[in-house]
């Protein structure tokens, strides 16, 4: 789970802005469920988050700023390559360091992860187990104008990593992506494993265009999830009865007619040389391959269709490009909902109302919060649908607001942040501009004025 993280210094973050997620003191009985307690600490965290803003605000920019450090954590930059930050554009000074800070739960312990970074090196970057007030070492990182990168490691165990520390790896790069692409997983121990595992598998960014890629594998692989899925998009009446996956073996050939030989030979050559067995490929919307390393390769095709009973007892399959983007966009957060009843991360969605319906949004919040108690599971959205401003659904620490100034640097602020009454209408004083974060639209009168109206 995501306690807190900072920013600064990065597209529309000038200064260091802080989204924190640990649970608000001044609020009481409101959705105790909703807060699960801070390993360590009298504290607790949020398992929800939703982030509103006016287009433009910057409230996709902390969804990037969070792949960025996700990306920066586990792949290995090329050598004389810059470091890939994109600093604030408004600033005088580009050379400015841009900073980030990531405190998050893992395996139940507490975690800091964090760097400042120029667009040649990685200045500062340090790791640390956090226990109450307590901060345990794991690894500290510094990197001088020459690009010379010492590293402190007194939480690191073991020859291979004491001896990677030695060295200390390429300027440009952090030393948690050197650490995960030099090595394997049993020199990591305990402590990087745990948090190497959070940052790769329990930490799921969905962007606004984004679908899931091994959709179809999943359902083959997963009867109760397929039926989940079908279960849940009847009950939304999206006039989808169930779901059907087919998985069916095809010959080299078949899979040539359907790639390109030279890109087939590429992704064997990849499969056989990498620790995993199976490999994926998205054809298209509900159209997947799967590889699978075997002495003589094996492959599949695996297709998802949409039954339709149109008439009782009369059904038709339909391929999930023939269904509405709301459908397909509903379908591919649902394993969000699958994931997060059954085992522990986090799920960043921007943008979640994109065409869906905000009684759909609304719902799926509420599935989640009501299905999903107990355990380290966190949901965070940034939305426009003004729907979920209710104080039914959400607690005021989960919800929040980001908002540019005139300088157009991004500000975040909480819902906590101002003095509003248990029973107050939220939505209502939102759109009537109280909490900011809304765009101000006086200038398209004044156009519509000048330009008149339409011949």
């Amino acid at each position: 789970m995501i306690v807190s993280f900072s920013v600064a210094n990065f597209r529309s973050f000038s200064t260091e802005e802080t989204f924190s997620l640990a649970a608000s003191s001044r609020i009481s009985g409101a959705h105790e469920t909703h807060a699960v307690p801070i390993p360590n600490s009298k504290e607790k965290v949020l398992q929800a988050a939703v982030v509103y803003g006016a287009n433009g605000a910057g409230k996709s920019n902390l969804f990037k700023a969070l792949r960025f450090v996700k990306s920066s954590a586990l792949r290995p930059r090329p050598k004389g390559a810059s470091t890939g930050r994109e600093p604030f554009a408004f600033s005088e000074n580009n050379q400015e360091l841009s900073s980030f800070d990531l405190q998050f739960i893992a395996a139940g312990k507490l975690y800091r992860f964090g760097f400042k970074l120029n667009d040649i090196r990685i200045t500062e970057e340090w790791l640390v187990q956090v226990t109450g007030t307590r901060e345990k070492i794991i690894y500290e990182r510094t990197t001088d104008s020459e690009g010379s990168v010492k590293i402190e490691a007194p939480g690191l165990k073991g020859k291979r990593l004491s001896a990677l520390a030695t060295v200390g790896g390429p300027q440009n790069q952090t030393f948690l992506a050197t650490i995960n692409a030099t090595l394997d997983e049993e020199s990591f121990g305990t402590e990087l494993s745990a948090v190497l595992r959070w940052i790769k598998v329990d930490l799921v960014l969905i962007a606004p265009t984004e679908s899931f890629r091994a959709l179809g594998h999943h359902f083959s692989e997963d009867v109760g999830f397929l039926e989940f899925a079908g279960s849940y998009l009847r009950a939304s009446s999206t006039g989808v009865d169930r779901l059907d996956v087919e998985k069916k073996e095809i010959t080299e050939d078949e899979l040539n007619r359907l790639l390109p030989k030279e890109r087939v030979t590429k992704l064997l050559d990849d499969l056989n040389t990498s620790e995993n067995q199976t490999a994926l490929l998205k054809l298209g919307e509900g159209n997947e391959l799967v590889f699978e390393k075997t002495p003589e390769n094996h492959y599949y095709q695996i297709t998802i269709k949409a039954i339709h009973e149109h008439q009782k007892g009369q059904s038709t399959p339909l391929a999930l490009t023939q269904e509405s983007d709301g459908t397909r966009r509903l379908l591919n957060l649902l394993p969000a909902l699958h994931h997060l009843r059954n085992s522990n991360a986090v799920y960043f969605i921007d943008e979640i109302d994109r065409s869906m319906h905000p009684i759909l949004v609304w719902k799926f919040l509420e599935f989640f919060l009501k299905s999903c108690t107990g355990g380290q599971r966190q949901i965070i959205v940034t939305t426009h649908e003004s729907n979920l401003l209710d104080l039914a659904l959400l607690r005021r620490d989960e919800i929040w607001f980001a908002e540019k100034d005139v300088s157009g640097s991004t500000h975040l602020h909480s819902l906590t942040d101002f003095n509003v009454r248990k029973d107050l209408e939220v939505r209502k004083h939102y759109l009537q501009g109280r909490f900011g974060a809304i765009p101000y639209l006086g200038n398209i009168d004044g156009l519509l004025e000048s330009e008149g109206s339409c011949q």
